[in-house]
């Protein structure tokens, strides 16, 4: 029963939850949903979502936030598709791709961590020169005509009806939350959100953990992107667009604290799929998936607010405990 209730604590439970009723609830709408085919269709779709959020997440828990993912993903998705569409072998292409994604990493981290540049201005800057460099990259054209084994292999199935690229992100969002979770230097990240100055106290470099974290975040972009890149099968000069938000919003509704030090990659992963679901779930509830952006943004604002409030209430518990204590040493200090 212990285990249970801090399980039920615990704010990756609470989003998990949310997904299971959130599939229950569109079975009981529409039944014709309630099959294995169908919602490992919602899994398998959330593969570039689970990449970008755990990246994001990486900023947000270190306080930060990196708004060039989603011009990141088209640029990465852009440069890569043009390499194999001219005939340049897989993994040359793909280790262009990732070195593009830490390259911007490595500037979003300099400029926030080193120079000190608010992150949200810096990494819209870089957001902005991105999609203009994607654009002169391509000449605003599409890029098509990409190998068919390169397509084909964003449908290649390793666990059931899973697909291969899920099962990796899987295994990676497994392998990263261990890593911050178990390790030392792991914890490093979630010290530097929580009390940058604490951490330095003890020794842990704020400025080498954010940028860190901002490559880390650039290299999970540029992996979307490539997975992006085959399962769509072409890249247009608006690919990525509003992809940061649905990013930042899969880490708040993961239980991930904006004002950073709080939360888990295996959270931000199960916000992704929530987000990722929303317009396919859209569809057998009877609507448009038009209105994918409006409820994302209601979901974001409504996420937001209830963290606000929590965050509010814990300060305002905290600080009564404090004074009771203050005035409980006073009292005893009288009475000898």
């Amino acid at each position: 029963m212990n285990l249970l209730k801090k399980a039920l604590k615990a704010r990756e439970a609470t989003s998990a939850l949310f997904l299971v009723a959130l599939f229950v609830i569109v079975s009981l709408l529409n039944p014709s949903f309630a099959s294995s085919e169908n919602i490992a269709a919602v899994f398998n779709s959330a593969v570039v979502y689970i990449l970008i959020a755990v990246g994001m997440a990486f900023a947000i828990i270190v306080g930060e936030i990196d708004v060039s993912v989603g011009s990141c993903l088209g640029f990465v998705a852009t440069v890569v598709g043009s390499l194999l569409r001219d005939g340049c072998n897989w993994p040359l292409a793909f280790a262009v791709g990732i070195l593009i994604g830490a390259a911007v990493g490595l500037i979003n981290g300099w400029g926030v961590a080193v120079m000190g540049v608010p992150s949200l201005i810096f990494t819209l800057g870089v957001n902005g020169v991105l999609r203009g460099a994607m654009y002169i990259y391509s000449g605003g054209a599409w890029v098509e005509n990409l190998p068919k084994a390169f397509k084909d292999f964003s449908s290649a199935t390793m666990a059931g009806r899973l697909t291969v690229y899920f099962c990796c992100a899987f295994l990676l969002v497994v392998a990263v939350h261990l890593l911050l979770t178990r390790t030392k230097k792991g914890r490093y990240f979630t010290a530097v959100g929580d009390n940058a100055g604490g951490a330095t106290l003890v020794g842990i470099s704020p400025v080498r953990t954010k940028v860190i974290a901002y490559v880390i975040c650039g290299i999970m972009a540029a992996i979307a992107g490539i997975i992006f890149c085959s399962r769509i099968g072409f890249v247009t000069s608006t690919s990525g667009n509003g992809y940061e938000m649905k990013a930042v919003a899969a880490c708040v509704l993961g239980g991930i604290s904006l004002t950073g030090g709080v939360g888990s990659v295996l959270g931000a992963a199960i916000g992704a799929v929530i987000m990722s679901s929303i317009s396919y779930l859209l569809v057998f509830m009877g609507f448009s998936s038009n209105y994918d952006n409006a409820i994302t943004g209601v979901i974001l604002i409504s996420i937001v607010v209830f963290d606000a409030v929590i965050q509010h209430r814990a300060s305002v518990r905290s600080r009564h405990q404090r004074l009771a204590a203050r005035t409980s040493l006073k009292e005893g200090g009288l009475a000898e």
